[in-house]
């Protein structure tokens, strides 16, 4: 036979049921329960029978009634057993689960929410929870979402918006602001994002956001004239970057920091600063396919893939000093670390493979830092020479 407790939980699995139809003003009651198989023994059924009508209307004043019939039982002859057990009102089924207050906050952000934002009318219906869940919220959720409703490209950071709302109210409900804007904004302004990817509510939502920052180095002052460029060495918003276009000139990466700020002055060349792995970012600017593309990165496992990884969005990617011969000459200054059975790499060439795959075995590394500047002067020289783009600045 079904207890109080079960009885409980069963009436508050049909919470969100009961709200649904709060929202849509329909009748919910009478909520009825199953009464279950009752016991064949005597005393467990009488104990069973007496805590189900202790904790029942008829004893406390509220939550669930209790009717109860004659009937033949095989083994125990007539009884007493319930015939129907269920809640008749809305009174006795808030009291029961204790969320009178809690309903009454609810009626009334509804009510506040069809008032300044109808076109939320079907989201409530199926998200009656979250309105409970954000209930001291909805104010200032709702001044957020009319502000979106008439600013669909804001292009603003958060805290510039202005919405009468604390400064950190919206960076700290961007889940349910998600869901409400989704639900009445057009979906040809909300942006398709990737959703693994950080600041996809900015992105989303047309908002600024801190991009990741690209430092860039202009290696020749005839380029520096042709862009306007105030000074040599140059930092600025990815987005930015995308926009500057120095299409057509030599683009050389370096992997590691110091290798970029002792980068000599090459003809028609410009350097990106590649960070690593953050070299990926730059898949996003459109014009480096149209430049001739040297990566320079440390002979050891990681260097070998970010150039692979790298040449899936620019395949003509050329390797500088990432070689057997560079390796053998600064060997001496190698260093053991890990060895490892080499990945597939499909993004190497046959000789990038080898020597890929010989670091790997062996656990060997050579950084960038110890290779000679009139080493890295003399073969980036060389493969400007062979490259030898023409460029015209007028």
């Amino acid at each position: 036979m079904i207890n109080p407790s079960q009885i409980k939980k069963k009436a508050l699995r049909k919470y969100k049921e009961f709200l649904q139809a709060a929202v849509e003003d329909k009748n919910f009651f009478p909520l009825e329960f199953a009464i279950g198989n009752t016991s064949r023994d005597y005393i467990q059924l009488r104990d069973e029978l007496n805590q189900l009508i202790e904790n029942s209307k008829s004893n406390i004043g509220y939550g669930y009634t209790v009717e109860l019939a004659t009937k033949n039982t095989r083994k125990l002859g007539k009884q007493s057993l319930p015939n129907k057990i269920g809640i008749e009102t809305e009174i006795d089924y808030l009291r029961f689960l204790n969320r009178q207050i809690e309903f009454k906050k609810f009626q009334a952000n509804i009510e506040l929410i069809r008032s300044l934002v109808p076109q939320l009318e079907q989201w409530l219906l199926q998200n009656p929870i979250k309105v409970i869940d954000h209930a001291d919220k909805w104010s200032d959720l709702l001044k957020v979402c009319r502000y979106f409703q008439n600013n669909h490209q804001p292009n603003l950071y958060l805290r510039e918006l202005p919405i009468a709302i604390h400064t950190k109210f919206i960076e700290e409900n961007k889940g349910i602001l998600d869901l409400l804007l989704e639900a009445i904004l057009p979906p040809e302004v909300i942006q398709t994002v990737d959703k693994k990817k950080k600041h996809t509510f900015e992105q989303k939502f047309s908002l600024r956001y801190e991009e990741p920052p690209v430092r860039f180095k202009v290696l020749d002052e005839q380029v520096k004239l042709k862009y306007h460029f105030p000074i040599f060495d140059l930092t600025t918003p990815l987005s930015e970057f995308e926009q500057i276009d120095l299409q057509h000139h030599n683009c050389f990466i370096t992997e590691n920091k110091m290798n970029f700020l002792t980068l000599p002055s090459l003809a028609n060349s410009f350097a990106i600063w590649g960070g690593g792995y953050r070299t990926t970012m730059l898949k996003s600017v459109s014009w480096l396919s149209s430049c001739s593309i040297f990566y320079w990165g440390d002979i050891d496992i990681d260097g070998f893939k970010i150039l692979s990884q790298f040449r899936r969005y620019f395949p003509r990617t050329v390797s500088v000093m990432m070689n057997e011969d560079t390796f053998k000459t600064f060997e001496e200054f190698s260093v053991e670390v890990k060895q490892s059975e080499p990945e597939k790499l499909s993004n190497l060439t046959e000789e990038e493979y080898y020597l890929y795959s010989f670091v790997s075995e062996q656990g060997k590394r050579l950084e960038q830092e110890h290779i000679s500047q009139d080493f890295t002067i003399e073969c980036l020289t060389r493969y400007l020479t062979l490259t030898n783009p023409k460029i015209n600045y007028d």
